[in-house]
């Protein structure tokens, strides 16, 4: 199994883009390139997306990249893990060159979901649920993010002031975040104990509120990788994938013995740390898969950072703050750096790289880190992957 390294990285805006999908991902494809320093000479292509077909009536997507991007004969192929369809995109461009089966691999994420309604997106995405047990039921995954919420909320005494102080942190390093879908400052006055609140800040998902959601977003993400014994050839020193883990848990949430057990989210960043031979106290930063806040909070506890239940005593002392002790979506997270479902998982690979470069923005730069966690969370925690990238 050879060592593999990221040696180029590439993102488009996310918010409303108005180009088809394809486009969307050449751009980010050829900054990727760009970065590394090269014009060809990809042996493979993964794309991850989850709705070309159902929301853009586009498919063979990969393929048509290829071309669009003149990298024929690249093979190609499409994967889609829900919103994990990134991480396991780069899982699969890992294992190609691990394997030996390619040298060199490009791996771009995309999705257009806002040239439909977001209500019809939102069903879109609740296509996750099982399809008899809950998805019949008009069951959605805001439904099921306001119901972890209040479960979380009930066992451990997070409230409503926890939730917005970590949109405040999410939307102050958003606002740094030349990506991001939403660049609008917020404060805890204004969404949650100021006069207006109700309106700024309505209840979406009980007790879920317009902040403590993602927005829909159209984008893409790219990365370069490679074999690290061939590395030295690009422009860029690679940034390494130290560790991957991959995990499931029941389809449907009510089989689960504890609905705030996020038994995949576990399981898969232990095997990650397994595999990259370090714990928890060696992560530098993270960018956790938060569609809805509390899994920031939730996820937090299930890496390893934090016990469970004591996250909101670290929100409140400001350890995941920029300059905290562990910094968690400098990003802005899904919360304000967007969420095009098929493209977050590169994304957060993206940022996890540019801060072990040291090349973040000044103001949501990272100080000295070495090892990165990124965890992207598919369905309801149905199908979970973690990535470490390490700083050689």
């Amino acid at each position: 199994m050879r060592e593999v390294g990221i040696v180029g990285i590439g993102h488009t805006k996310f918010g409303r883009l108005d180009y088809d999908l394809v486009d969307i991902m050449a751009w980010s494809s050829l900054e990727a390139l760009k970065d590394a320093g090269i014009e060809g000479g990809i042996d493979q292509v993964f794309v991850a997306n989850m709705g070309a077909g159902a929301v853009n009536n586009q498919t063979g997507i990969a393929s048509a990249l290829v071309s669009r991007i003149f990298l024929e004969p690249a093979m190609a192929e499409t994967v889609e893990n829900g919103p994990a369809s990134g991480a396991s995109a780069v899982k699969c461009g890992y294992l190609a060159i691990a394997a030996g089966m390619a040298d060199t691999v490009l791996v771009t994420g995309g999705e257009r979901m806002r040239e439909t309604t977001g209500w019809k997106a939102t069903d879109f995405v609740a296509t996750l649920t099982h399809p008899d047990a809950e998805y019949a039921y008009g069951l959605t995954l805001p439904a099921y993010g306001g119901m972890f919420t209040r479960a979380y909320m009930e066992r451990h005494g997070l409230t409503e002031k926890h939730l917005a102080m970590i949109a405040v942190k999410a939307h102050r390093n958003a606002e740094k975040n030349p990506f991001a879908h939403i660049e609008e400052t917020a404060s805890i006055d204004g969404i949650w104990d100021g006069p207006h609140r109700e309106v700024v800040n309505p209840v979406m998902a009980d007790p879920l509120r317009l902040y403590d959601l993602c927005p829909v977003s159209d984008g893409a993400a790219s990365v370069v990788l490679t074999a690290m014994e061939t590395a030295g050839r690009f422009k860029k020193k690679p940034i390494r994938i130290a560790g991957i883990g991959q995990a499931t848990d029941t389809h449907c949430v009510f089989n689960r013995e504890d609905l705030l057990d996020l038994k995949a989210v576990r399981l898969a960043a232990e095997r990650a740390y397994a595999m990259a031979g370090i714990g928890p106290k060696e992560i530098s930063l993270a960018e956790l898969h938060d569609a809805f806040l509390i899994l920031e909070v939730a996820e937090s506890e299930e890496v390893g950072f934090f016990p469970k239940g004591e996250a909101k005593k670290a929100i409140e002392r400001g350890e995941t703050e920029i300059a905290g002790r562990i910094p968690i979506n400098t990003s802005g997270g899904l919360k304000a750096k967007g969420h095009p479902v098929g493209a977050t998982g590169v994304s957060q690979i993206h940022e996890i790289v540019k801060q072990l470069r040291g090349e973040a923005e000044e103001g949501r730069r990272v100080k000295n880190p070495r090892y990165g966690l990124a965890v992207n969370f598919g369905g309801f925690g149905n199908n979970v992957v973690a990535t470490i990238l390490a700083k050689e």
